[in-house]
């Protein structure tokens, strides 16, 4: 195993893609054992596509993309602007509240966070706020899409731990609004400390509120209806995730008559690429989880943490420190395709719900993607708005702050994550 990481490690910082980087030091495992066969590797690697709730992430990426050209994210900028702009900062309340209604359409942080780079970035330079507090707003920000359903995220944490999706996008539902409302607050004092002013000088009308909400119903819909399906046992999650697909071609030719021909194609493209990348990862990721299990690392490092202490809920915060450390240098697609089989059966043994779990880990190692040295989310909103990285992790560090706080009380308080699986299950 020690091998297996070394090699891991000195690939991805070679500059080898993730993927490969972790197939090569997946496959150095079987190469250097000489009791387990080569053809073992192998095996694995077919095995982790024999899954049929893993169909539920090319289905979900296939819809955020297609959802991104029906019109839904238009309507979704026009009702955070009508809901928000008043505010203190107006523009970064938007960002932020976009945030948190894509977060049910995208189910990608990256996504998010480079489509509001995009849209709303140059008009919150050009109206006087810096470039770092704009790049910190909308990076962040997409923290959210982390926990709001349909979560890609979770749904790999759910299949690779065996823990119900569905309770895990109920839990998502609260924790993503605390955390909204959280860097709102932030925002609205930075805002208030610099000048930065508000977009519209009186309060929204109900007339208004109505008008911007009804624009946008068919989008403010999916997630409930997400919900309602699964935990109606209507669909599965990958069944789901088909019907979110339908439900973006219906809304786009039939509702908002904006989905091309040209469109669709583009779409497809851009899901194909996501689904590759996605899926080789995953793939090659099974020569790893069969390396974890094989030399009993959950047991080495239970009985570790164990020795240290026996107090669930500082477990658990050790775990969360770990898993920030490590989403600083390693995506969080492979921290959970590589650690939940770890983690999960460990906190299972204490007691620990693995839906509440599941809801801390994703937040805390796509926090990771926010953060030097090698956040994606980051440099990707950095690079879209020619942001330098040091004003941007400087403008960031109010905004990290109340995040972390956030996913403290979440670990202190686990029936505010449970509530709503608990009232629905």
């Amino acid at each position: 195993m020690l091998l297996l990481g070394v090699i891991f490690f000195v690939l991805m910082f070679a500059g080898l893609p993730i993927a490969f980087a972790i197939g090569i030091a997946g496959f150095s495992f079987f190469l250097g054992a000489g009791s387990i066969p080569v053809s073992i590797g192998v095996q694995q690697v077919a095995t982790a596509s024999q899954s049929f709730p893993l169909l539920a992430v090319p289905f979900f990426v296939l819809a955020g993309h297609m959802m991104n050209r029906t019109g839904i994210t238009t309507r979704l900028i026009a009702c955070s602007n009508v809901l928000v702009s008043w505010m203190a900062g107006g523009l970064a309340q938007v960002c932020i509240v976009l945030s948190t209604l894509m977060g049910g359409v995208s189910g990608s942080a990256v996504a998010d966070a480079a489509m509001e780079a995009r849209i709303l970035g140059p008009d919150m330079i050009r109206r006087g706020y810096s470039r770092g507090f704009t790049g910190a707003v909308i990076a962040v920000g997409s923290l959210i899409t982390a926990t709001i359903p349909p979560s890609l995220g979770l749904i790999l944490y759910g299949f690779v731990g065996n823990v119900s999706i569905g309770r895990l996008f109920l839990a998502g539902v609260i924790p993503g609004l605390l955390m909204m409302a959280a860097m709102m607050f932030t925002a609205w004092l930075v805002a208030r400390k610099r000048g930065y002013q508000a977009e519209g000088a009186e309060l929204p009308t109900a007339r208004d509120v109505w008008r911007a909400i009804r624009d946008a119903k068919w989008a403010l819909l999916f997630p409930v209806i997400l919900l309602v399906a699964i935990r109606g046992g209507i669909f599965t999650a990958s069944e789901v995730g088909a019907f979110a697909v339908v439900y973006a071609v219906l809304v786009g030719v039939l509702l908002h008559r904006e989905l091309t021909w040209s469109g669709l194609v583009e779409a497809l493209g851009e899901a194909v690429l996501d689904v590759g990348v996605i899926m080789l990862i995953i793939l090659m990721s099974g020569m790893v989880g069969y390396a974890i299990i094989f030399e009993q690392a959950p047991q080495t490092i239970a009985a570790a943490m164990l020795g240290l202490t026996q107090e669930p809920l500082l477990v658990v915060l050790l775990i969360l420190l770990f898993l920030f450390i490590a989403g600083l240098f390693v995506e969080s697609t492979v921290l959970v395709l590589m650690l939940t089989p770890i983690f999960v059966p460990l906190v299972t043994r204490l007691g620990i719900d693995p839906v509440h779990f599941g809801i801390l880990m994703m937040s805390v190692i796509t926090l990771g993607g926010m953060t030097p040295p090698v956040g994606v989310a980051m440099y990707t909103v950095c690079g879209i708005l020619r942001c330098p990285v040091e004003e941007y992790f400087r403008e960031s560090l109010p905004f990290l702050a109340a995040i972390v706080l956030v996913i403290l009380a979440l670990a202190l308080m686990p029936g505010v994550v449970l509530f709503l699986p608990n009232i629905v299950g």
